[in-house]
């Protein structure tokens, strides 16, 4: 109703993404969770229906940033939310639309993005994209090829600011100096995996950021419900069938969860959820702007929503912090090897445990 929507308007905070002109809300709704079921693909996405439900209320708690990809739902997110916007936004510039390209054919070639974006924004009901990422590096294209192309969509005024998405620091300045160097857009952003229990970017990519003048849009911020609870919901959809989610958090449990039990404890003090105290945590990293949030209930986007007035003491971000340990790489891809892949991260992960990679 009108009284809620005026109360959640003031929790919501805004903040300028980078150098961009860009105002985005502090949480992001990822829309990986809408679209058709694909064979081999997400069992737990929601229908038109659904997400008609969860981007009205999105939008009535203030959040104005959305973001999908070309390869959600092979397409079908994208048409899900182009028709929810149709239905619900009435003025375009209300809202703020990222969508990627990468995980399609011709990969980040000039004949593959020039193809792909006029299919997004087919899908999208749209003229123009806010934001247009490059879902991850395309070691098979030169990046000059890649970084030319994207500055014409900009000229042409079908996107509007680039962003990048799981680069290693090495590339992201790769990309923005040549884009540089040539006058082409840069990037204003990058979406990459992390959260208070995967914080391998600090090492050098946060500082980097910084000094770019860009944001993180983190992705898996709430590490797949791992930081929400005592590690899994044995009774959610999601927790026992997303395979990707168990590549990723599963093998580092062991040091994990006594980060995750302060979690509870921080939590536990303040008189709210773990997923707000993770959150929070998140928000506190000046490089970050919107943490990407997906979610398959209602619910779960209220209470979220909150954790944007929740301010963590700096003590209470140094006991989160004190027991973080490294983890494989789980983030951008090597050359040659798959995302997420248990093989890719194997040599990795014995490293740390045999010492050569120290703790």
């Amino acid at each position: 109703d009108f009284i809620s929507i005026i109360i959640f308007f003031y929790f919501m905070e805004y903040v300028k993404l980078g150098k961009s002109d860009l105002k985005v809300s502090r949480i992001c709704l990822g829309c990986m969770s809408f679209g058709e079921v694909q064979e081999g693909g997400h069992t737990w996405v929601l229908n038109q229906e659904q997400t008609d439900e969860m981007i009205k209320r999105a939008l009535e708690l203030g959040i104005n940033f959305f973001d999908t990809a070309n390869c959600y739902g092979k397409g079908t997110s994208e048409t899900f939310i182009g028709n929810s916007f149709k239905k619900l936004v009435k003025n375009r510039s209300d809202i703020v639309v990222a969508t990627k390209v990468r995980f399609n054919e011709g990969g980040l070639s000039r004949e593959a993005i020039l193809r792909e974006i006029e299919g997004s924004l087919k899908r999208l009901q749209m003229d123009y994209i806010d934001l247009y990422i490059i879902h991850r590096w395309d070691y098979d294209h030169p990046i000059e090829e890649t970084m030319e192309t994207l500055n014409e969509l900009v000229k042409s005024k079908k996107v509007r600011y680039l962003g990048c998405s799981a680069l290693f620091g090495y590339q992201l300045l790769k990309a923005n100096m040549i884009a540089r160097k040539n006058g082409w857009a840069e990037f204003v952003s990058i979406q990459n995996h992390y959260n208070i229990i995967y914080r391998e970017d600090e090492r050098d990519l946060a500082q980097l950021i910084e000094e770019e003048g860009m944001r993180m849009t983190p992705f898996s911020p709430l590490a797949a419900g791992r930081v929400c609870r005592m590690w899994k919901d044995e009774t959610s959809k999601r927790s026992n069938e997303d395979k990707v989610a168990k590549v990723k958090y599963d093998s580092s449990e062991d040091i994990d969860l006594p980060i995750v039990k302060r979690i509870k404890e921080v939590a536990d003090k303040l008189k709210v959820t773990m997923a707000q105290v993770s959150m929070a945590w998140l928000l506190s990293k000046p490089y970050v702007a919107s943490p990407v949030f997906g979610c398959t209930k209602i619910k779960q986007l209220e209470d979220l929503c909150e954790s944007v007035k929740i301010k963590l003491s700096p003590e209470d971000i140094k006991y989160l912090e004190e027991l973080y340990q490294p983890h494989p790489n789980m983030g951008a891809m090597l050359k040659g090897t798959l995302v997420y892949s248990n093989k890719s991260n194997e040599k990795e992960a014995k490293d740390i445990k045999t010492g050569r990679i120290k703790k």
